[in-house]
């Protein structure tokens, strides 16, 4: 009887962290930038757009490890705003990189209308 009522609770344990998990991700905000960024031929490019026209500018940070046409390892850095309806913005550009050693990290996060002038 003990171990019934042990993979009960284990069950109803499971279930309430499942719907705990659930109602977490419903209330996560999406980004309305959409970023992608490339190295080659000796050069970088990272580049957003802001795809939703009704929702506020964007302000975004970056983080992103790239290797030297030397060989070395640097990571560049920086913080940039995108606002409604740019397209194809590019945030950051350079030369002496030959390859990414990583994808680009960024993190962006909505401005209200007040907060943006």
């Amino acid at each position: 009887m003990k171990r019934h009522f042990r993979w009960i609770l284990a069950g109803a344990g499971l279930v309430a962290l499942l719907a705990s998990s659930a109602t977490l991700a419903q209330t996560q905000q999406v980004s309305a930038a959409s970023c992608a960024g490339a190295a080659m031929l000796g050069g970088t490019q990272l580049m957003c757009s802001h795809t939703d026209p009704t929702a506020p500018a964007e302000f975004c940070t970056f983080s992103w490890t790239l290797q030297t046409t030397a060989g070395a390892p640097k990571i560049v850095e920086g913080s940039f705003m995108v606002p409604p309806g740019a397209n194809n913005l590019v945030v950051y550009q350079s030369g002496g990189f030959s390859a990414a050693l990583a994808n680009p990290i960024i993190l962006c996060q909505g401005r209200a209308e007040r907060d943006a002038k």
